[in-house]
């Protein structure tokens, strides 16, 4: 098996190969870390401690699992943690993030590559967040008596559409893995109709919603604030307060929408800020473009130097691009209005949580299958509005710029949600502490 999927894996990359190194030269993806991944050139990690290796595919997951990291190493000091991810730009963030942490590129799932790895780094126990498995990795770490565990699992009704036609090999995949901590019990099901050990799947509920912060007064928003000259805490009433509606996590062409939004709401509100959040870094320069195009001042937060404050001329207040990594996280928390990307089109949606905890007037698109559970309930206690389409997001974001009432009962009721629902990363700490604390009793089926 593990010869086969080599000689699969080098055919698609084979096939890819001109894709790649198109997007290599035009956007500069690719170029790093890609003999890193081919290898599995790991860092040889030094010393006999115990050692827990995390993994996040991307941005969004090595933000996930910051809160479970922390606790993990509160909880068992004496263990080492180390983290890879995939992508680029999940590196760069979780350099920045875990500046004293061993980070490192995971290795494509070719065996030569895994070998290496897993000798290199020499795990006790891997953690991969959210449902990030390989055939070969999984098999070599099993063969090799490391336990595997899968944190905050998930499963979209497209991803199970393409497992279940690789059941088999799905079957192999997920009956060697030791724990699987899924957001939700339809979550559960799923992976256990593919071939889950039963007794290995465990609901611990979405660990998003821990950690995630609902103080508008927090750092790193009241320095965004200071920057971006926005008043966290205006005067009641005040008939000039600006109003700050953010797009954020977009895709091509909500962008484009937005935009189109904004220009007809400045006509109602003249103090209006908006802010746009592309959701993803090489998307930055297009989106850059786009409002280059429009006409409409604009400024990019990559430009404003650390001190420096946007100048605001006679009320008008510019776009504000935020292109920085990183960052969402904590603007979320200056929006009255908030609008989660990635929905109008169809890519399942991005991370309503954030601005949710903030309280912030929260809106998205009708494809958000990736978030299904969460937009089910926050719909179900009133905390956010669902729209069909643009005209319908213009419709009601424009009501809500202009109803503050509308906005408290919104943001109480989202705000209210997610508090209620944290919790989930403690429960999965309490699951993986039987093999951190050497108590694995019976690991696998016979």
């Amino acid at each position: 098996m593990p010869y086969v999927l080599n000689v699969v894996y080098l055919a698609a990359l084979i096939l890819a190969s001109p894709w790649l190194i198109y997007k290599a030269i035009t956007t500069g993806k690719y170029r790093v870390g890609m003999w890193r991944k081919f290898w599995g050139l790991a860092p040889v990690r030094a010393g006999d401690r115990p050692c827990a290796w995390f993994h996040a595919v991307s941005v969004g997951e090595v933000l996930l699992l910051k809160r479970v990291i922390e606790r993990f190493r509160s909880r068992w000091p004496h263990w080492q943690c180390v983290l890879s991810t995939t992508t680029n730009t999940g590196y760069e963030v979780a350099v920045k993030n875990y500046p004293d942490l061993c980070v490192f590129y995971w290795p494509f799932d070719f065996s030569w590559a895994v070998r290496r790895a897993l000798r290199n780094v020499r795990p006790s126990l891997v953690v991969l967040a959210e449902l990030e498995l390989w055939p070969n990795f999984v098999r070599l770490a099993s063969d090799g008596q490391v336990p595997i565990a899968v944190v905050n699992g998930r499963m979209s009704p497209r991803s199970y559409r393409g497992y279940t036609r690789l059941r088999w090999l799905m079957r192999q995949v997920l009956s060697r893995v030791d724990l699987l901590a899924m957001q939700s019990q339809e979550y559960a099901e799923r992976v256990i109709s593919l071939g889950a050990v039963p007794r290995r799947v465990q609901v611990t509920g979405s660990v998003k919603y821990d950690g995630v912060n609902a103080d508008r007064a927090n750092p790193r928003t009241r320095e965004l604030a200071r920057m971006f000259n926005l008043d966290l805490q205006p005067p009641s009433g005040s008939a000039e307060r600006q109003l700050v509606w953010i797009v954020g996590s977009t895709m091509a062409p909500e962008e484009e929408l937005a935009l189109g939004i904004y220009r007809r709401a400045l006509e109602k509100f003249p103090h209006l800020q908006f802010i746009l959040v592309p959701r993803h870094k090489e998307r930055f320069d297009e989106a850059a473009s786009l409002l280059a195009r429009s006409g409409l001042a604009f400024v990019r937060r990559s430009h404003l130097g650390q001190g420096q404050r946007m100048e605001v001329a006679n009320g008008s207040r510019p776009i504000i691009l935020l292109d920085t990594l990183g960052e969402l996280g904590a603007a979320w928390g200056l929006a009255d209005v908030a609008f989660v990307g990635g929905s109008l089109g169809k890519r399942g949606g991005q991370n309503m949580i954030e601005p949710a905890a903030y309280g912030a007037a929260v809106t998205f698109g009708p494809h958000t299958w990736n978030f299904k559970d969460t937009v089910e309930r926050l719909l179900a206690c009133r905390g956010s509005i669902q729209v069909a389409d643009a005209e319908e997001l213009e419709r009601v974001t424009l009501d809500l710029l202009g109803d503050a009432e509308q906005r408290r009962r919104l943001g109480e009721a989202a705000r209210g949600f997610v508090l209620s629902q944290q919790g989930a990363t403690e429960r999965t700490l309490d699951l993986l502490a039987p093999w951190v604390e050497g108590l694995q009793g019976e690991r696998r089926c016979a």
